[in-house]
C-alpha cells in the first residue's frame, strides 16, 4: 500500500478520490459535464468542490491537470488538502476553490492537450485578434512530429531537429517548439483556433465562483519542468507591478519571474495566468504556477513525440498506444513515494502561505 493514497492510478480514481473527500470535508459541488470520452467509453468531467462561506471575499484557488496527464499532482494534493485540512485551514471571511482536472480529457488519455488537440496553457488568447507568430516553429514543425517512429524518415527528422538546434541554441530551439504556436492542429503546442472547452469552462467557474469576490489567489499545479520534485513558483507579471509585489509578499523569495528571465519556462501569451487576470478586472488577483520538476527535457520531448505520432499517424487505441501511453504517464507523473512526498510538503506550504497572504494587513 502506498504511504501517499490520495494519489491515484488513472483519472477515474482521482476523481473518486476528489469527490469523496470533498463530500467528506462538507463542500458545495459542481460538475461540468464534456462531450468527450475516455480510452474506455467513460464520461469525463471537471468538478469543482467550494469551501468556506458563501459570501467570502477572498478566495484561494488550486487548479489541477491544465495539461491533463499533469493532474495526477495536482489531484493528488487536493484530495489530500481536503482531507487533512480542509476548512479548519482557512480563516474568516476566506473560502477555497479547488478546480478537479480541468481538462479530463487529457488526464484519462494521458495527453498534455485537449480534446480539441489544444494545449490549453497556449489557449488563453484573445481569440479575435490575430494569434501569436512562433517562425522558428514553422521551420521544425514536420520534424517534431514526423510520420514513422523509426526507420529513414525518423532519422532524416532527427537530424532536421540536431542541425536546427545547432544553428539556433537552446534557449531559441525550446522556445520555437514549446512557445506556442497556432498553425499546425495535431502539432506541439497548439493554442487552438478559439476558446476549447476547457477555456469556455474555466470562465463559467469563474463567473459563478469568483466574478463578485475582491481577493483571489490563483495556484495552478503543473508537472515537467525543473529539478525533480522541486516545486517552481513561477509568475508572468510585470516586474514591479501590483501583482509581481503580492506574488512575492504571498510566498517570498523562491518565487521566479518569467519576465525577468528567471524561470524554467519562457514567457508566453495564452496562459491561465491571462486567462484568469483578464476575467477578473475588479479583483485583486495573485496568481502562481506551482510547477513540479520530473526529468530532462529531451525526454519529454521525445514522449511529445509519440503521443502527437500516436494520435496523427497511429491507432489510440491500439496495442502501440500501450507503450506511448506509459512514456507520457512517466514523464508527468513519476510514480514513487520520494517524488509525491515533495508534492504535499510544497503544495501544503504554498496553500497556507496563500491563505496567510490573503488575510494580511494591506
Amino acid at each position: 500500500m502506498s504511504a501517499y493514497p490520495t494519489f491515484a492510478a488513472d483519472y477515474s480514481e482521482a476523481r473518486e478520490k476528489f469527490l469523496a473527500a470533498a463530500r467528506i470535508a462538507g463542500a458545495t459541488m459542481s460538475r461540468y459535464d464534456t462531450a468527450a470520452r475516455g480510452p474506455g467509453g467513460e464520461a469525463l468531467s471537471t468538478d469543482v468542490a467550494w469551501l468556506g462561506p458563501d459570501d467570502a471575499s477572498k478566495v484561494v484557488v488550486a487548479v489541477s491537470s491544465t495539461h491533463g496527464v499533469e493532474g495526477f499532482c495536482g489531484s493528488g494534493f487536493q484530495v489530500d488538502w481536503l482531507a487533512r485540512k480542509g476548512v479548519a485551514a482557512l480563516r474568516r471571511d476566506t473560502a477555497a476553490l479547488f478546480i478537479h482536472a480541468i481538462n479530463p480529457y487529457g488526464f484519462a488519455w494521458l495527453r498534455r492537450v485537449t480534446e480539441e488537440g489544444n494545449d490549453l496553457n497556449r489557449n488563453y488568447v484573445d481569440h479575435g485578434k490575430p494569434y501569436p507568430d512562433n517562425p522558428g516553429y514553422l521551420e521544425i514543425a514536420d520534424a517534431l512530429v514526423p510520420s514513422a517512429l523509426s526507420g529513414p524518415a525518423f532519422e532524416a527528422a532527427e537530424a532536421r531537429l540536431r542541425a536546427y538546434r545547432t544553428q539556433v541554441g537552446d534557449v531559441d530551439f525550446n522556445r520555437a517548439m514549446s512557445g506556442g504556436q497556432y498553425t499546425h492542429a495535431d502539432g506541439f503546442f497548439f493554442g487552438g483556433g478559439g476558446p476549447s472547452w476547457s477555456n469556455r469552462t474555466t470562465h463559467a467557474i469563474i463567473e459563478r465562483h469568483l466574478a463578485r469576490r475582491s481577493d483571489i489567489a490563483v495556484i495552478d499545479f503543473h508537472t515537467g519542468l525543473g529539478p525533480f520534485g522541486y516545486g517552481e513558483l513561477i509568475t508572468h507579471y510585470d516586474p514591479d507591478t501590483g501583482g509581481s509585489q503580492r506574488v512575492r509578499a504571498f510566498w517570498g523569495e523562491s518565487v521566479t519571474e518569467s519576465k525577468r528571465g528567471q524561470t524554467s519556462s519562457q514567457a508566453r501569451d495564452g496562459l491561465g495566468h491571462y486567462g484568469y487576470n483578464r476575467a477578473l478586472p475588479n479583483a485583486r488577483v495573485t496568481m502562481a504556477t506551482l510547477e513540479f520538476g520530473t526529468y530532462d527535457r529531451e525526454s519529454g520531448r521525445r514522449a511529445f513525440r509519440g503521443d502527437h505520432w500516436l494520435h496523427k499517424y497511429g491507432d489510440p487505441l491500439g496495442a502501440e498506444a500501450k507503450p506511448i501511453r506509459a512514456a507520457m504517464r512517466k514523464q508527468f507523473y513519476p510514480d514513487t513515494d520520494e517524488w509525491k512526498e515533495m508534492i504535499l510538503f510544497r503544495g501544503h506550504q504554498t496553500v497556507r502561505q496563500a491563505i496567510e497572504g490573503l488575510n494580511a494587513k494591506a
